[in-house]
């Protein structure tokens, strides 16, 4: 861990239960506004060969939320919440092939937001 990373979390040790999440491979992405200024990070987890992923939004550490979806969008399992409560909830979900996980589709998860082609012919 660098330096960088020891004083961030000596400055917020709720990041500590996000290195945790690190250890279990998963990969994130900071999310900026127009000034540069850091909003959110968002995480992911792909479970190789069952189409089921894990992700991650983080803004505060009082507002977080997560979600196990399947390959067509159905949501198996969701936690909103604290930092620390959500990742602690991802961190003791069953792998996907494990017969104690979530397998009811509880909702549909959120489509990805893309931006327009902003080269549009005019009208």
């Amino acid at each position: 861990m660098t330096s960088d990373h020891e004083r961030a979390l000596a400055a917020f040790p709720e990041l500590r239960r996000l290195a945790d999440l690190l250890d279990a491979r998963w990969l994130f992405l900071p999310v900026h506004d127009h000034d540069g200024e850091l909003v959110e990070v968002r995480g992911v987890r792909a479970w190789s060969g069952t189409g089921i992923a894990d992700a991650l939004m983080v803004r505060y550490a009082t507002d977080a939320a997560a979600l196990r979806a399947d390959h067509t969008g159905g949501v198996l399992w969701q936690r909103d919440g604290g930092l620390a409560d959500v990742v602690e909830g991802l961190l003791t979900l069953p792998p996907p092939d494990a017969p104690d996980a979530p397998r009811l589709v509880r909702a549909t998860a959120p489509r990805l937001w893309t931006p327009r082609n902003s080269a549009r012919p005019a009208r």
